[in-house]
């Protein structure tokens, strides 16, 4: 089956301010992505800040292109077409939740006029039909019909992201991507938020790449969890199968310091410094941070493995067994290889 999105090899590599006054840094944003999407598959990725998160996400979206490898949407290199069919394609196939609503939408535009937009550029419908749409987006994500008239800034945080949400599906897209959604949100509409996104998937069918650092809510929202690590994806794990069969020390890791409230696990602790994107460590980028690096880690990236069961790869020469608890990691340990 042909996915509706795929990235396969994509590098993105930024010019740095520092550097040396002849040749400026780079920062390696991403590195040998390779990621498919398929219809009604929802993906979360996760990682800590500045793992490459957004950076992947933009490039599902069409916002960023990237500095080697391609974006299929379709089946069909998106920044092989022409311009304008690239934002047609784009803009109608994909919509995007970002990590703000306060600063996703436009404080001067009342809330039919935010959703009507996508509809007006890109000629859908007549005027009467337009405004149906409008009425059927407010049901359809639990506003108010009254809030049409309202400006965002009048707005709760959670009614923002409803009409941000609202927007992102005014076209019918067939995947939607939401970056963070609830990180600026009160913890009390964080799960109303979720809740929504979890029924609009069901109801209308969509695929789904879902951004978080917190991996339990990944979890639960996903069919599939790709972990990241200073711009790689170093695993990729079946989401029911994440917390104690995950192959990789780094979503182990993950998945230990999040809270839980059914059983508590203590964080697995990480020493060594944090590498930098400008200036990569050789072999394994975790490696400089895992207990079990030893040389091979040093000289050489590993390629992926595939694990006993599907849809599960991981990158690692020291991989964890695949059913040891999490919780027997959880204790201080040598920097050796098991």
């Amino acid at each position: 089956m042909t996915a509706l999105v795929e990235l396969s090899d994509a590098h993105v590599v930024h010019r740095a301010r520092g550097g040396g006054v002849l040749r400026r840094d780079r920062v390696y944003a991403l590195t040998g992505a390779d990621l498919a999407v398929a219809a009604g598959e929802t993906v979360g990725v996760v990682g800590e800040s500045g793992c490459g998160k957004s950076t992947l996400a933009r490039l599902l979206v069409g916002v960023e292109r990237p500095t080697s490898g391609t974006v299929a949407f379709g089946g069909r290199d998106l920044w092989s077409m022409p311009a304008a069919r690239r934002r047609t394609a784009v803009g109608t196939g994909v919509g995007m939740v970002f990590q703000d609503p306060s600063t996703a939408l436009n404080r001067r535009l009342p809330v039919g006029r935010v959703l009507r937009d996508p509809l007006d550029v890109h000629r859908r419908g007549t005027r009467a039909e337009r405004d149906a749409r409008v009425r059927e987006l407010m049901g359809l994500v639990g506003l108010p019909l009254p809030l049409v008239a309202a400006l965002p800034g009048q707005l709760s945080g959670g009614q923002r992201q409803r009409v941000a949400i609202a927007r992102a599906l005014a076209l019918e897209p067939a995947l939607l991507v939401a970056d963070e959604p609830t990180s600026a949100l009160d913890v009390s509409v964080r799960a109303q938020i979720l809740n929504l996104l979890l029924d609009l998937r069901e109801r209308l069918g969509l695929a789904m790449v879902f951004v978080s650092h917190d991996i339990q809510t990944v979890r639960r929202m996903s069919d599939r969890v790709v972990t990241m690590y200073l711009g790689r994806i170093v695993e990729e794990t079946p989401a029911a199968e994440v917390a104690d069969r995950a192959r990789h020390p780094y979503t182990r890791a993950l998945f230990s310091a999040a809270p839980g409230l059914l059983r508590r696990v203590e964080p697995i602790p990480l020493t060594g410094p944090v590498p930098s994107a400008t200036r990569p460590p050789s072999g394994c980028p975790f490696r400089t941070r895992c207990w079990r690096a030893d040389d091979e880690c040093a000289a050489r990236l590993p390629e992926f493995t595939v694990a006993s069961r599907p849809a599960h790869r991981y990158r690692c020469h020291h991989p964890v067994e695949e059913d040891r608890a999490t919780h027997d990691l959880a204790r201080p340990h040598p920097r050796e290889p098991s």
